[in-house]
């Protein structure tokens, strides 16, 4: 059995691409796309006729509405050929705007039930700023289900798990590449890999968390620099993968066994935030800072792009 198949007797395996057409290969439950993933997609041969004709279709409306034609025509795309979910993101400018987040995300939601999708199969992904976690309490009392994403902190997960989020995706590469260049010459792989890489021990001490408190929302591991910090993360709830590394894994028979196990660690201390508190431990975890910013920044860039792709499109139908 290959590790991705072992893998699976473990962990939902998530696929984590808008190239819809390298999915099937790989059978995973659900899928996760990011406005990196789109841009990348729609400026490939395969998909411009996709993107063309959703643009064309959506000629009269406002930029940002034909954004999420078109990021909800790639989920619909997704959703032929996953059995489970697909996660669609909100626009990262929106990051600190919880009533603009809110509102997307309604619009976002909307489509896709127009188009005959049942809100089960929709998770609307969300940076995890305090204005996000806010929106996502909305959203979710209303019945629609986040992904709260960019998560760095431990701060961050418990006030995803008190909102009531359906699901967070902590970064596990993104952490290991942030210690890695902070150490400097100084960095030790052989001593930070596997159980002791500082990403997967902040997922791990998620999970943890979760599961000794009761807290109901889903772990999803994503972001992964290599196969070993998947296999160090086995028996998580969720991992949202790449085609690259989902191919390794297939291509392997290398035994894989579990490392996460349901049974928490006792001495966990239940802790809260409210705002002045968040705020204060976020800004006191220079990596979580750092990096929630940048992904912030990075998502806003390819927006922008994405929006110049349409908007090019737009002027060569119209001329």
């Amino acid at each position: 059995m290959n590790q991705l198949d072992q893998l699976k007797q473990y962990t939902t395996v998530v696929a984590d691409t808008g190239n819809f057409k390298q999915l099937a290969q790989f059978k995973p439950r659900d899928a996760t796309t990011n406005p990196s993933l789109i841009l990348k997609a729609v400026q490939q041969a395969d998909y411009a006729p996709l993107l063309a004709e959703t643009v064309a279709a959506h000629a009269d409306s406002p930029l940002d509405q034909i954004v999420d034609q078109v990021l909800v025509r790639f989920g619909l795309e997704i959703l032929q050929v996953v059995p489970g979910r697909v996660s669609t993101e909100v626009d990262a400018r929106l990051s600190f705007d919880t009533a603009a987040t809110v509102a997307r995300a309604r619009r976002i939601m909307a489509l896709y039930e127009a188009a005959g999708i049942g809100r089960e199969r929709v998770l609307i992904k969300i940076a995890s700023t305090w204005e996000g976690i806010q929106a996502a309490a909305i959203l979710e009392r209303e019945g629609i289900r986040c992904n709260l994403t960019l998560l760095f902190a431990f701060c961050q997960a418990v006030a995803c798990g008190a909102a009531k989020v359906r699901l967070i995706s902590p970064f596990v590469g993104r952490i290991y590449d942030w210690y890695k260049k902070s150490a400097g010459s100084g960095w030790d792989e052989s001593a930070n890999t596997l159980a002791s890489d500082p990403g997967v021990k902040s997922v791990a001490q998620i999970y943890s968390y979760y599961k000794r408190f009761g807290i109901d929302t889903e772990v999803m591991g994503a972001s992964f620099r290599n196969v070993g910090q998947i296999a160090a993360l086995a028996g998580c709830d969720l991992l949202t993968i790449s085609p690259d590394l989902l191919a390794q894994l297939q291509a392997s028979d290398a035994p894989l066994v579990r490392a996460l196990g349901k049974d928490a660690a006792t001495d966990l201390q239940e802790v809260s935030y409210d705002e002045a508190s968040f705020r204060y431990a976020l800004n006191d975890d220079a990596m979580a800072t750092e990096k929630l910013a940048e992904g912030i920044r990075g998502f806003a860039a390819d927006a922008f792009k994405l929006d110049h792709i349409i908007e090019g499109l737009l002027a060569s139908a119209r001329s």
